[in-house]
């Protein structure tokens, strides 16, 4: 951005600190005007000192206090005098969001940080304060919000539920954070002239070099020897390194870099044996494992005993999990990007053996048998992502994998189900044991056959559903007619290649909360109904390679709104490159044609 002027900068450092809805005080507007002035117009030094000034009381001493600190770097270049000013920034955190905010340099630059991840690490590190009635992530995402209203860390992208999915750091911000962390020896991420110390650090990111070729190579020989490290993030080709010697390790973050000429897959590269046996490991995550198909982990697996969170990106497909894994107590998130196979629980054993009561995440699981062992062994999963495929679903949904049990996971908030495509599975089954918890608030669902109808009884009166992603073939039948009074908390709707639908009709009130419309290769869809234009909390509807008439119908709802005063829909529409043309001309500001 250009540099602001006087009165711009002090409208962004008002906005950064009181918002759109309160108005400065007027003792505070001099010192402010000064705090202003002598951020030189940059606009990433006023939002920070706005976002500093806002956390702390609005009085002339402590706004006074700022303005003194901030005159001795007035002078200074551009990039040293913002470092300054973030430097302040940064000592005004509180102590337990500092290590938070160091962490941030972990992740290379301009990186789109995924905030699960980000959680499950500084959970995983210890930096959390334990909040009676509160869960570690619950205020995990907390102290990000604060970060977040500080301007230290940016929103980049929410997810369908309003929460934040995706976060970033500014470059300068990223430099603080590196500058603090070498200094106070909290992180170390290497540069390539710099791998000599790297045995004596206890947090280590290896990040690619741009200008060194052969710098992974070496930065793989230096992780030879780091025995005091304590979390280390790094890329290898083919041979994972020998980390035995790391026996502090707390986090390990292992991507393969390595690619077969011409695509084969011939055999395993590696294994996970040494890592197995790295007893402190709290979070785990590899990606790109696996030649075999298909991939097994071995029963030593269950001597990570401490371990929290397994990310596990598979090659191959699918991971074998050995019935050790029930011994995991203390896992709380298990991705499988491929799919796992998890075993029943072992029969028998002590009150409380073989109980993964801190199990949140589960996903993505394979022909997964929800019996009532299983239930009774992960009474506190909040997500659940199930895959069934193969030949043997077919006819054994009533009774081999107990869907009946769903219902008894009282704490699940998002449920995934997909059926493969090549098995359709019988819907007199899917309805009589799928039964859905009320907790439920995000509901995903890929080829299972439903009918519209199906709506009123299984999905429509869930109380607390916000998120509905209807995939491929999850509902078939060319009508869809919708009730008063279900769906009365949904914000999302995502309708994607349920390609049999032509009519749908409903009504404003039958949608009374839905914010955001999209809907996917519908190319026989005849029309959005007009109505749901007038639901006061729709923003958004995007209509990607939809029928002509589809299109057609959200322009006609678009110019509606605009014309009784609603200038806060926007609807964006992707069509066909042969198409484009003959959509260009409804284009408008808040009515988006792409390609």
């Amino acid at each position: 951005m250009d540099l602001l002027d006087d009165d711009k900068s002090w409208d962004l450092l008002c906005g950064s600190i009181f918002g759109k809805e309160e108005d400065c005080p007027v003792e505070l507007e001099e010192i402010g005007n000064k705090i202003a002035k002598k951020c030189k117009g940059l606009p990433l030094s006023i939002v920070v000192i706005g976002g500093l000034l806002a956390k702390s009381n609005p009085t002339r001493q402590n706004w006074e206090y700022i303005s003194e600190n901030l005159n001795s770097i007035v002078n200074m270049e551009d990039n040293e005098r913002c470092l300054k000013v973030l430097l302040l920034s940064y000592h005004h955190l509180p102590v337990h969001l500092k290590p938070c905010f160091l962490y941030m340099g972990v992740f290379p630059k301009d990186s789109n940080i995924r905030v699960s991840r980000l959680v499950k690490l500084w959970i995983s590190e210890g930096f959390l304060k334990p909040i009676t009635g509160k869960s570690l992530e619950v205020v995990s995402r907390e102290y990000l919000d604060e970060l977040c209203d500080r301007n230290l860390i940016r929103v980049h992208q929410r997810s369908s539920n309003g929460g934040i999915k995706f976060c970033k750091i500014h470059d300068l911000v990223r430099e603080l954070c590196l500058r603090e962390a070498k200094k106070e020896k909290f992180l170390y991420v290497t540069i390539p002239h710099d791998l000599n110390i790297i045995n004596t650090q206890r947090r280590i990111s290896i990040h690619e070099s741009t200008t060194q070729k052969d710098y992974l190579p070496l930065a793989y020989h230096a992780l030879q020897s780091v025995p005091l490290a304590r979390s280390l993030f790094f890329k290898f080709k083919g041979v994972l390194p020998s980390l035995h010697h790391c026996r502090l390790l707390r986090v390990l973050r292992a991507v393969d870099t390595y690619s077969h000429p011409y695509g084969k897959i011939t055999h395993c590269m590696y294994t996970l044996e040494d890592v197995f046996q790295l007893v402190n490991l709290r979070y785990l995550v590899v990606e790109n494992f696996g030649y075999e198909n298909p991939c097994r982990f071995p029963p030593s697996m269950y001597l990570l005993w401490n371990l929290q969170t397994l990310i596990v990106k598979s090659i191959s497909g699918f991971v074998v999990a050995p019935s050790e894994i029930w011994k995991m107590t203390q896992l709380r998130h298990v991705q499988f990007f491929g799919g796992l196979k998890m075993p029943d629980p072992p029969l028998g054993g002590q009150d409380g053996e073989f109980v993964l009561g801190n199990l949140q995440t589960l996903s993505l699981i394979i022909n997964f048998k929800c019996g009532e062992e299983v239930v009774k062994r992960t009474p506190n999963i909040t997500k659940l992502q199930i895959c069934y495929e193969g030949e043997e679903i077919e006819g054994y949904l009533s009774s081999y994998y107990c869907l009946n049990n769903l219902g008894r996971l009282g704490k699940l908030e998002s449920f995934d189900c997909y059926f493969d495509s090549l098995n359709k599975p019988n819907r007199n089954d899917m309805l009589q044991n799928s039964i859905i918890p009320n907790s439920l608030k995000k509901l995903t669902l890929g080829w299972t056959y439903l009918k519209w109808e199906d709506m009123k009884t299984k999905i429509g009166w869930l109380p607390n559903l916000e998120v509905l992603n209807l995939n491929c073939k999850s509902v078939v039948g060319a009508e869809w007619e919708t009730v008063e009074g279900q769906f009365c908390n949904l914000r999302f709707l995502q309708i994607y290649m349920c390609s049999d639908l032509e009519w749908w009709t409903t009504d404003s009130n039958h949608f009374p909360s839905l914010e955001q419309l999209v809907l996917e290769y519908m190319d026989k869809l005849k029309e959005i109904p007009s109505c749901i234009g007038e639901i006061p909390t729709l923003g958004s509807i995007e209509l990607n390679y939809c029928s002509k008439s589809a299109v057609i119908s959200a322009k006609e709802i678009l110019d509606e709104q605009e014309d009784l005063g609603n200038v806060g829909l926007r609807v964006r529409v992707r069509v066909f490159p042969k198409d484009k043309q003959h959509f260009e001309s409804l284009a408008s500001p808040n009515f988006q044609v792409e390609t």
